[in-house]
């Protein structure tokens, strides 16, 4: 092993979960740096939704009021038909009895609130960048990272959190191929348009059959934009084969039309704000199958890298800082050891495949899945002739339990870190 190790931790990816696990490794007393491939830190991606178990983990690391002051705080949930219809709703957040808020944000903005926090308190040199990781090698002693133009670095731990397509992940396990394709293709963006529905709900609407949308507020509105704030959507379609298996394809008002065309409600013209957004992204959904193990030694995977699931949930995020903080955890108590990876294992693997899994059979859009199967895509006089209020709400507390975020449960568990 060469000489010269001085960060316990080596932390390979700086997206959302290598950013959340470096501010919670500092605040456990524990060393790390943070190395991500890109050269220049860009203001990508669109929505994310942080949900309460997120929210308590960013809050503990003291962000929740300057995620706060860029974000939308969710008040609730709405379903609608694809006529339009009203389904279900749900109060979020506080607005349901949480000790922590919903938060709807632009992935930039959240991105930028943590890699500014890094930055203040870990230092300027704690996120290189232009460090693209090709291999990990290990011995008793420690773990050392190979870059394709870099020198390398040794630490005592190695913690891959370089996303879906993880470098790391290729290294634990080689010939595992492409992530799995759901059989449903996304596009997203996010434009400026007129506040709908008191301006604090997140809606999803249709189905995945003949076309699903999920539409929230991510920014608040400004002088500037005329009060009106950020909106973020996703579109999502059936389709028999993936386009691409990447996360920044450009796509084209062509390919979406006409299954979202003609979507015009009372409270939103939705095809009016898909036809005004100047850049959409289309990627496919996907995910990988819940690995047997993440850990080899004094390697382990977070966040995407160990567990990617269809956003079906509002839950990738949120399950890669709950990794972050619940790791650093772990070897606060155990030290920078393999017992630690162990022990972060042990609990969070059986955790997140469940999710994994959730996300395919039963997520909180089972509720629209139902209405349209059972309604034939018909219009209905009443929900109520269709499926029963209690049957819907045991949809979504399902998932709250499964995901971790049911009320109680978050409120009395101890702290991660």
């Amino acid at each position: 092993m060469s000489p010269g190790a001085n960060d316990d931790v080596l932390i390979v990816g700086g997206g959302v979960g290598g950013l959340a696990l470096a501010l919670s490794l500092h605040q456990a007393g524990i060393s790390c740096r943070v190395f991500e491939a890109v050269p220049e830190i860009l203001p990508l991606g669109v929505g994310i939704n942080l949900l309460p178990h997120a929210m308590r983990e960013l809050s503990e690391l003291g962000l929740q009021d300057e995620l706060a002051a860029r974000a939308i705080e969710t008040r609730e949930l709405a379903f609608y038909s694809r006529h339009g219809q009203f389904i279900y709703k749900e109060p979020r957040g506080r607005f349901a009895g949480y000790d922590w808020p919903q938060l709807s944000i632009h992935r930039a903005d959240l991105h930028d609130v943590l890699l500014t926090a890094v930055k203040q308190r870990l230092g300027k040199d704690a996120v290189q960048l232009g460090h693209r990781c090709i291999q990990v090698d290990q011995d008793a002693s420690g773990v050392t990272l190979h870059f394709d133009k870099t020198q390398p670095r040794t630490g005592k731990l190695v913690v891959g959190c370089d996303g879906i397509h993880s470098a790391l992940r290729r290294q634990l396990v080689p010939g595992e191929g492409l992530p799995k394709y759901s059989g449903v293709n996304m596009w997203r963006g996010t434009v400026r348009w007129p506040a709908f529905l008191g301006g604090d709900t997140m809606v999803s609407t249709g189905w995945m059959t003949v076309g699903k949308t999920v539409i929230y507020p991510v920014r608040p509105g400004t002088p500037e934009t005329a009060g009106r704030p950020l909106i973020n959507w996703v579109a999502e379609i059936e389709r028999p084969e993936a386009v691409r298996q990447d996360w920044t394809g450009r796509g084209r008002l062509a390919d979406m039309m006409p299954a979202f065309s003609g979507l015009k409600f009372d409270w939103l013209d939705i095809t009016a704000m898909i036809e005004s957004t100047e850049e959409i992204l289309e990627y496919p959904m996907v995910d990988r199958d819940p690995l047997p193990r993440w850990s080899l030694g004094r390697l382990t995977l977070l966040g995407d890298a160990a567990h990617p699931m269809y956003p079906r949930g509002s839950n990738g995020a949120g399950q890669a800082i709950i990794d972050a903080r619940f790791l650093a955890g772990q070897i606060r108590k155990l030290g920078a050891t393999e017992a630690a990876l162990a022990a972060y294992e042990t609990v969070r693997n059986p955790a997140t495949a469940k999710v994994v899994l959730t996300n395919r059979t039963d997520p909180p859009d089972t509720i629209l899945r139902e209405v349209w199967q059972r309604s034939g895509g018909k219009r209905f006089a009443r929900i109520e002739d269709v499926i029963s209020a209690g049957e819907l709400e045991a949809i979504s507390e399902r998932y709250k339990k499964v995901a971790g975020f049911d009320r109680e449960t978050l409120k009395t568990r101890p702290s991660f870190v």
